[in-house]
């Protein structure tokens, strides 16, 4: 499918969209990137799954400080730059764009349910995004942080706040994520039970390392990366 692209702002929220190249009406996707921002590593992924029939909404996550504007690079000081700007940003900081960016979203015409994604960081602020009501369906992939709640400036209430999320839930880890380790992911599962989320889905990837998506380094795993995505599509469609 040709796609149409395009940068916007939010606010001063730096936003690519990414959608059909036609008129036709179609779910919204808000996607949110790793640490690095938007690489063109994120966007490929956000270009596959606008193929598949979303209008993709891809906000940068530090667009208010000296990292707005910036694709980081996927090396060591990359990585540095970007855990900085996480550690320079509040969970209310982080909320506010969220509901900024779903008021966008949910304002577009050629919108209609509206969905989230994230990858690491970004799969913790879309557990958080799944919080709105208008949210009908989230896959987080490999979210960090989610266990014990460090996201950022401060400690997130992103578990605590768990009953909170109404619509369909989907969480998806490598079984050699050293970051989300299998305890971590088993006091996950259990509090969302605990919460009474009892329909979430949890998939684990046999061997799939932390990133396992990004389609850039010797973490990559191209089967795993297409499984990934096809089973998001499926799920959201399923919504």
């Amino acid at each position: 499918m040709k796609l149409r692209e395009e940068e916007v702002r939010v606010g001063d929220i730096r936003t690519v969209v990414i959608r059909p190249a036609n008129d036709k009406a179609w779910p919204g996707l808000l996607l949110y990137t790793d640490i690095f921002q938007l690489t063109e590593s994120t966007l490929r992924t956000a270009r596959r799954l606008a193929a598949d029939g979303f209008v993709v909404v891809v906000p940068e996550i530090y667009p208010h400080g000296e990292l707005g504007g910036v694709a980081l690079e996927f090396d060591d000081a990359g990585k540095q730059r970007g855990l900085a700007g996480a550690a320079a940003t509040t969970t209310a900081a982080f909320d506010a764009d969220r509901t900024a960016v779903l008021d966008y979203l949910d304002a577009r015409p050629d919108v209609g349910d509206v969905f989230v994604t994230g990858f690491c960081i970004g799969g913790h602020l879309a557990f958080r995004a799944a919080f709105d009501q208008r949210v009908k369906a989230t896959v987080c992939f490999y979210p960090t942080g989610l266990h014990n709640g460090a996201l950022g400036a401060d400690t997130a209430d992103s578990l605590e706040r768990a009953a909170d999320i109404r619509g369909r839930l989907l969480i998806v880890f490598g079984s050699q994520d050293p970051h989300v380790p299998a305890e971590a992911r088993l006091d996950i599962i259990t509090r969302l039970y605990a919460a009474g989320l009892t329909d979430v889905e949890l998939h684990v990837y046999t061997g799939g390392e932390h990133a396992f998506m990004r389609d850039v380094g010797a973490r990559h795993d191209p089967a795993l990366t297409d499984r990934a995505l096809v089973e998001a599509v499926a799920f959201f469609r399923e919504t």
